[in-house]
């Protein structure tokens, strides 16, 4: 069974400039989850925190006391919670809420079913219709923005322009180039180009199953002042199912594998984790060390053709319900290999960009190498840079890559350290550093 999400959804712009914040809901039915999923859940937190207050149980499950009342309500009717008075305010600040032995029993038995018991998830379509509505190819790269992002970086402007166009596209970018000649460096530098603020839920429920998507390490928190006024406001709440977060960024490299693209279901506590891709919705992925992959590099471009082309994905639970959503990522690869080396014509021509990232012209690399200078404190003479060139690069046909100023520049650090003076460039250090470096050469 395949499942086409509905995309209704309801939203709040509070700035056209940022991403739509999801309304909150006032009852169990406006949340879109089922009824008795929610008393479940409540029963599961009540118990793994013991006794609560509302206000408590209210936070942690990210839910507001009028959906939580009718909840509660069906669990003492069922004889399932109990409540009690701590405190001597006389208000409904004292009661707390715990689960009777039957409620520990019932419990118990969700758990074992599904132990997932944090913030309440939202509805596959609310997530489909948030990501859509803030996605990426929202965004508008311009020179100055380039420019701002790469301050300090030595990098060509056609290098540069090329980087820009193809963050606008919105399609994958294929870089490609030597080793050591800065892809990943540039790659993994393109992420602070993503613009604006997104809202991401704790979990989905997806034909009853549970599939957790933020991932605190992936998406960092942000604390907007304009979303924090409007939270104030009664009349248009905000959901805290949803977290505001920057745009994420995943990186992976050799270690991908091909059925990490798959949701990861956990035998133990019964619920689903999403792949890398997913938790890099509305943002960019990086698949680094493309062609070193544990699996085939055609195999893993084969998994993403439908997606790049049609921009949606399809994952599958474990009961074999098959489920779509957005897929609205840029998608980077990054390899040693020329394209036409890893992939045929039908997945290249879905590659919107492939650029190629080589060796540095002697103006560039010098500008590199005094950079690398200044920062591990070595005093840069020309007569050394020169030498480097002549005697080393050029005569043994070496590129003048990225890698190599820093790479070289560490060793005559770590040797002036060993000998307890103060670093120094010439010609018998540079020589020594270099056949170091290139295995004796």
């Amino acid at each position: 069974m395949i499942a086409e999400a509905n995309t209704e959804h309801t939203v709040i712009s509070l700035d056209p400039a940022v991403a739509p914040l999801p309304r909150a809901p006032r009852t169990p039915e406006e949340t879109g989850l089922p009824f008795l999923f929610l008393v479940e859940l409540v029963a599961k937190m009540l118990f793994v925190r013991g006794q609560v207050h509302l206000v408590e149980l209210s936070a942690h499950l990210k839910l507001s006391v009028s959906v939580l009342d009718p909840l509660i309500t069906f669990l003492r009717a069922e004889k399932l919670c109990e409540v009690t008075r701590r405190g001597d305010s006389g208000t409904d600040a004292d009661l707390t809420y715990n689960l009777t032995d039957l409620g520990r029993a019932r419990a118990a038995e969700f758990l074992a079913r599904n132990a997932y018991a944090g913030p309440a998830p939202v509805t596959l379509a609310a997530y489909n219709a948030q990501i859509m509505a803030q996605s990426v190819a929202q965004m508008c790269i311009t020179r100055e923005d380039m420019a701002n992002d790469f301050t300090g970086v030595v990098v060509s402007p056609i290098l540069l322009e090329q980087l820009g166009a193809a963050v606008n596209s919105g399609r994958a970018i294929f870089i490609h180039g030597p080793a050591g000649a800065g892809k990943t460096y540039l790659a993994e530098r393109m992420t602070g180009l993503l613009k604006g603020n997104i809202s991401v839920p704790y979990a989905i429920l997806v034909d009853g199953e549970v599939v957790q998507i933020y991932d605190p390490i992936v998406h960092k928190p942000v604390n907007d002042a304009s979303e924090k006024s409007t939270s104030f406001d009664k009349r248009t709440p905000l959901d805290t199912r949803w977290v505001r977060s920057m745009r994420p960024a995943v990186v992976t490299g050799g270690e991908l594998m091909l059925d990490m693209l798959d949701l990861q279901f956990d035998q133990g506590t019964r619920f689903y984790h999403a792949p890398p891709h997913l938790k890099a919705n509305n943002g960019i992925f990086i698949i680094d060390d493309l062609g070193r992959q544990r699996c085939s590099a055609t195999e893993l471009m084969n998994r993403w053709i439908v997606p790049m082309d049609r921009r949606v994905d399809y994952l599958s639970l474990h009961t074999g319900y098959k489920f779509q959503v957005p897929f609205d990522v840029i998608v980077v690869f990054s390899s040693n290999m020329p394209p036409e080396q890893l992939a045929d014509g039908a997945f290249l021509r879905r590659l919107g960009y492939k650029i190629h990232v080589g060796s540095l012209t002697e103006q560039q690399y010098e500008q590199i190498f005094r950079q690398v200078c200044e920062e591990f404190q070595v005093p840069y003479t020309a007569e050394a840079f020169h030498y480097l060139l002549n005697e080393l690069h050029y005569k043994e046909m070496r590129p003048l890559l990225a890698c190599y100023p820093r790479d070289i520049l560490a060793q005559v650090r770590d040797l002036a350290r060993y000998d307890g003076k103060a670093p120094n460039l010439d010609a018998r250090v540079l020589d020594w550093a270099w056949n170091n470096y290139f295995v004796g050469s």
